[in-house]
């Protein structure tokens, strides 16, 4: 099957898929189209105790998309960029350390509580999984997915405050989680005694940093080029090339792609920049653009995680310690969460059982997957990927529906009502 076919089905069942889910459902666009996606591969298994010719048309054109390279070395680039320019660069400002502080030292500390807890269940269950591949499944697991969050949010209403701590700690626990999955994955790989720890922490500062520094000049670049014109045309042009030359840039030179797409879109969206190098009209355009692009790409991810159900190996026992993880997710991260709130509750205002609505509230998505997916086959790909795919569902279908009531129970705020207005 050739790439424009595959491209063709999934954009045609996207488009079928998001028109069922505004007629029948209601749901919000990340879960609907997930939900549809996976009640469509429901009935494909179904339909096979028929006829399997479907079931077989689909399981080839799952087993040819390299979901990892499709989302990590395409689709995230354009999520993260679209998702960091539509940020409140303000309230983000403001929020800076607590965010810093989620986002690195709470994904580090969720690694390794998810990691351990992992080890002795697995072990329990008798399944004989190394500490440092249970690790791998820490990193994987424990940041916290942008592109699941930021629409959720809106319309859950969550206080402004405590929505720029969740999205801006997934905007950044994104690039941070895939710097330390790769860095435990470098060691697996390798053997742990064939590493020094001043290398790990070397490969972590550049990848880290550099995607840091990289970020800041591709956006100052992209400023200074768009306020030299005024055609929104080309100016739209200009911030599609940064983002693909950028992030292939970021590949090339080794250092987090993810990392510099959110410095830069931050850089690009803040206002200063908007109020001195674009226009009104070229705003508008930007805006609507990387908004579409947002769309369209969150639309093919969540059908794509729908159908990757059709490669999964199940078994009882496999579904056993998948919902076990669960509660063991959540407790990480709950934990990894308590002491930097506890901590800046003295420095800035807190919004009441923050640590409880950011523990729900950090939903986990397609770059959990993806992860999953790129891990080798000796590292139990087949057993992470299924418990992967089921925290991933739990965590958008029952914590995005229930977010909006738990902080309106919490909280007392009411859920935003669809299509309203959430601002820059």
């Amino acid at each position: 099957m050739d790439l424009f076919t595959i491209a063709t089905i999934l954009t045609v069942l996207s488009a079928i898929f998001g028109y069922i889910n505004l007629r029948f459902f209601k749901l919000p666009n990340t879960i609907g189209l997930m939900l549809v996606a996976i009640l469509f591969t429901l009935g494909i298994f179904i339909s096979a105790n028929v006829n399997t010719a479907l079931l077989d048309v689909v399981t080839v054109m799952v087993k040819e998309i390299d979901f990892s390279k499709l989302l990590l070395d395409f689709m995230l680039s354009f999520l993260l960029f679209a998702g960091a320019i539509h940020t409140n660069f303000d309230q983000l400002k403001i929020q800076r350390w607590p965010i810093l502080v989620f986002a690195t030292f709470g994904v580090l500390i969720s690694t390794f509580l998810v990691g351990g807890f992992m080890y002795f269940a697995l072990q329990a269950f008798s399944f004989e999984v190394s500490f440092l591949h249970c690790l791998l499944f820490g990193a994987l697991i424990s940041p916290t997915d942008p592109i699941a969050v930021l629409g959720i949010l809106k319309k859950a209403n969550v206080p402004k405050k405590l929505e720029t701590k969740i999205v801006g700690e997934s905007l950044f626990n994104d690039g941070i989680g895939v710097v330390v999955f790769l860095t435990i994955f470098n060691i697996a790989q390798s053997g742990a005694g064939h590493i020094e720890v001043g290398e790990v922490a070397l490969l972590f500062v550049e990848e880290v940093f550099g995607g840091i520094l990289l970020g800041l000049i591709l956006g100052w670049l992209t400023f200074r080029l768009l306020r030299s014109i005024d055609n929104y045309e080309i100016e739209v042009m200009i911030t599609l090339a940064m983002v693909m030359g950028g992030y292939l840039l970021a590949m090339k030179l080794h250092i987090s792609g993810p990392l510099t797409m959110v410095v830069a879109g931050l850089f690009v969206g803040n206002d200063t920049v908007r109020d001195t190098a674009m226009s009104d009209v070229t705003e508008m355009y930007v805006d609507k653009f990387w908004e579409l692009v947002d769309v369209f790409c969150n639309a093919i991810l969540f059908v794509l995680i729908g159908l990757e159900m059709i490669v999964l190996t199940v078994n009882g026992e496999v579904l056993l310690v998948s919902f076990l993880t669960i509660p063991i997710v959540l407790l990480a991260r709950y934990s990894a969460l308590l002491l930097p709130v506890q901590f800046f509750r003295k420095k800035l205002e807190f919004v009441k059982n923050t640590t409880l609505i950011m523990t729900w509230g950090g939903l986990r998505g397609g770059i959990s997957i993806a992860l999953a997916l790129s891990l080798a086959d000796y590292m139990h790909r087949d057993l992470f990927l299924t418990i992967t795919y089921i925290v991933v569902v739990f965590s958008i279908l029952i914590q995005g529906l229930t977010v909006g009531l738990l902080v309106k129970k919490l909280t007392g705020i009411e859920e935003a009502p669809e299509g309203a207005p959430t601002g820059h």
